[in-house]
């Protein structure tokens, strides 16, 4: 693909860049910042969050097993992060569940996006 939905190109890695930047301020809201929902509202975001991470990482050229190994330790990270006194969350393995069922729907996504583009799958 040519023009600026390329893979690899500058626009892939800078929606890379703002779903990262997204995730952090998501993840690491002070609870105060954080708004309440309907019950399993926050696991949609989750799960949207690292979909979102999945495919723009891998539209940007990230590999996939590297992405997907990076992507659930930084979920790891984050859900041990939320339980300490730095971020003073709930941690919940409901959302680390949620996190990595959205890596693997994102990488997902992306392999059916590669194969329509080329007739095989990437």
């Amino acid at each position: 693909m040519t023009g600026p939905l390329r893979e690899h190109g500058a626009l892939a890695r800078g929606a890379f860049a703002v779903a990262v930047l997204v995730s952090l301020a998501v993840l690491f809201a002070p609870p105060g910042d954080v708004p309440s929902g309907p019950p399993g509202v926050d696991k949609v975001v989750h799960f949207s969050l690292f979909a979102v991470l999945a495919l723009t990482g891998r539209w940007s050229g990230v590999g996939q097993g590297v992405l997907a190994g990076l992507l659930v330790l930084y979920a790891a990270g984050s859900e041990l992060l939320q339980g300490t006194s730095l971020v003073d969350r709930d941690a919940s393995i409901g959302d680390l569940v949620a996190d990595s069922a959205g890596v693997v729907a994102g990488l997902l996504v992306w392999r059916l996006i590669a194969s329509r583009r080329t007739g095989a799958p990437r």
